[in-house]
C-alpha cells in the first residue's frame, strides 16, 4: 500500500473514528484502525464490536491494499503535524511494518494484518428514513441529560427511539429516563420510518451521533433493524448494536391529570434555583418550591451552612402548594426549554410534575419530587 493524503482531511477522518477505539483493550486489533486503500480514496474505520465507525477521504493512491494502525498514535502524530502538510503512509518491505512520512517527519509504525480485523455490523436493515441534522440534533439533545447510568437497569442506559399513532397523526418519539425525571421529544414522523421495531439506543452511540452532527452537512440516513442502527453523515457512517432489553412503559408515569398551573419567566427562575441551591448539601441539594398565587418562593436549608430564599413572580392562581425538587434535575430540565416561560403542571407534593415551555409542546419532562 502507498497512499499520499492531506493532513486535513486525513485529521478530520481519524477524529471520527479514533474516539471508538478504548485506549485499554485486551484485544489488540481492538486498539487498531483500519486503513484501506482504493482508488482515489481512503477508507478509515474502527470498532469496539458493539459500535463501529467508517469515513471516507480523498487521496492519491499509487498502490492500493489495506492494514491496521494504533489508531490513537496514528491520531495523535496526525494532529501534531504542521496545517498543510501532506501525509504518505507506505507498508515497507518489513513485514508489521508501516513508514509514515510528512516533510522531514518520518514514523516507523506496526501494524497488524487486515484479515484480524472484526466484521461486526453487517446485516440487512429493514426500515430507512432520512432526517436533517437540525432534527436529529433536537431528538438527541432533548433527552440525553435524562439516560440512566444504573448498570444494574441498562435497558435504560440509552435513548428509547420508536414511532407512535396519537389520534391518527404518526410520530418519531425519543424517550429516557433515569427513574428520577423523564424527557420525551417527537416530532413528525419520516418518510419510512412507520413500522419500524422500538428500539434503545445506547449511551455511546448517542454520544458520537451528537458529535457527527456538527460536521453533517445534507440530511442524515438512517436505517434499522431489530438489533442494529446505522446513521449515514455523508462519508462518515455510523453502526452501533442496539440494547437487547424491554423499555418500559413510560406513558405510565406521565401525568394526565395536573391541574395546577404554574408559569414562571425561564431564565429568571434558573438562575433563582442556581443561587439558592449554593447553599445547599452536596449529599440532596434539593430545593423548596412554595407556590401561592402570584409568585413562587424558592428556599433551601442547611443544618450547616445556613438557608437561603428567593422570591419570584409567577403566574399562579391555584391552591398554595409546597413542594420540593433535586435542584440539579430541576436545573436540568429548565435548561432543556426554548420559550422564555417554563410551565409546571402540579398535583400534590408526592406526585410527580409535568414541565414544558408550553401546552402541546413537542418536548415534554416529569420530575419526581423531594421530601423537603
Amino acid at each position: 500500500m502507498k497512499v499520499t493524503i492531506e493532513r486535513a482531511a486525513l485529521l478530520r477522518a481519524l477524529g471520527h473514528v479514533h474516539r471508538v477505539v478504548e485506549r485499554r483493550t485486551t484485544i489488540p486489533i481492538l486498539a487498531n484502525v483500519l486503513i484501506e486503500a482504493t482508488a482515489g480514496e481512503l477508507l478509515l474505520k474502527a470498532t469496539d464490536l458493539d459500535l463501529e465507525i467508517t469515513e471516507r477521504a480523498a487521496a492519491d493512491v499509487t498502490q492500493e491494499g489495506a492494514t491496521t494502525l494504533p489508531a490513537h498514535t496514528l491520531y495523535d502524530i496526525t494532529r501534531k503535524l504542521p496545517e498543510g502538510a501532506q501525509v504518505s503512509l507506505e507498508e515497507t518491505g518489513e513485514q508489521g511494518q508501516l513508514t509514515l512520512r510528512s516533510g522531514r517527519s518520518r514514523f516507523q509504525l506496526q501494524t497488524l494484518p487486515q484479515s484480524d480485523f472484526p466484521e461486526v455490523t453487517s446485516g440487512e436493515f429493514g426500515h430507512k428514513f432520512s432526517l436533517p441534522p437540525a432534527e436529529l440534533k433536537r431528538l438527541i439533545d432533548k433527552t440525553q441529560f435524562a439516560i440512566s447510568s444504573e448498570e444494574t437497569r441498562y435497558y435504560l442506559n440509552g435513548i428509547f427511539i420508536h414511532v407512535a399513532d396519537i389520534e391518527g397523526r404518526s410520530l418519531l418519539r425519543a424517550v429516557a429516563t433515569d427513574g428520577h425525571r423523564l424527557a420525551r421529544l417527537e416530532l413528525p414522523a419520516p418518510e419510512g420510518s412507520i413500522g419500524m421495531p422500538g428500539v434503545i439506543l445506547p449511551r455511546k452511540a448517542v454520544g458520537e451521533i451528537q458529535r457527527l452532527i456538527e460536521d453533517a452537512q445534507g440530511d442524515v440516513t438512517v436505517e434499522v433493524s431489530a438489533n442494529k442502527m446505522r446513521f449515514a453523515f455523508g462519508e462518515a457512517l455510523l453502526t452501533t448494536k442496539l440494547i437487547d432489553g424491554t423499555f418500559p412503559d413510560y406513558g405510565r408515569v406521565i401525568p394526565s391529570g395536573n391541574n395546577k398551573r404554574l408559569t414562571v419567566e425561564r431564565d429568571m427562575f434558573a438562575k433563582a434555583v442556581d443561587r439558592v441551591s449554593t447553599i445547599s448539601s452536596e449529599r440532596g441539594r434539593a430545593v423548596k418550591l412554595a407556590v401561592s398565587e402570584g409568585k413562587v418562593v424558592l428556599s433551601v436549608t442547611n443544618p450547616d451552612q445556613g438557608s437561603a430564599v428567593e422570591e419570584l413572580e409567577a403566574d399562579y392562581d391555584s391552591e398554595p402548594i409546597d413542594i420540593g425538587f433535586s435542584s440539579k434535575y430541576l436545573l436540568d430540565i429548565v435548561n432543556q426549554l426554548d420559550s422564555d416561560t417554563a410551565l409546571f403542571l402540579l398535583a400534590d407534593p408526592g406526585s410527580p410534575t409535568l414541565i414544558q415551555d408550553r401546552d402541546g409542546a413537542s418536548a415534554l419532562y416529569v420530575l419526581m419530587p423531594m421530601r423537603v
